[in-house]
């Protein structure tokens, strides 16, 4: 037994009689932009954050520098009145003296 024309429907011409569009109906993607805005609140705890993560991944201590400085003191030249002035002083300008 054969089935024929079924309600009319021919998916042939179903196919053929759908709607095309040319690209002319839709938004141009150069017209379509999106934004942000950050308030200042929120960048001012970015910085926070920034800030003490480099504060936690930074060592209290200087090894470099503090090598450095035990060699210089090694040598009985380095220690004189002018040195340990401009240490005296640098340390009383950081208390604020």
């Amino acid at each position: 037994m054969m089935v024929q024309n079924i309600s009319g429907i021919n998916p042939i011409n179903n196919v053929q009689n759908t709607r095309r569009t040319n690209g002319t109906e839709r938004t141009p993607i150069a017209d379509m932009s999106d934004s942000i805005s950050v308030s200042d609140e929120a960048k001012e705890a970015a910085k926070a954050y920034f800030l003490s993560q480099v504060a936690e991944e930074t060592p209290d201590v200087r090894s470099d520098l503090v090598a450095s400085v035990k060699e210089k003191i090694k040598d009985p030249n380095y220690l004189n009145s002018v040195t340990i002035g401009s240490a005296a002083d640098r340390i009383l300008d950081s208390w604020g003296f």
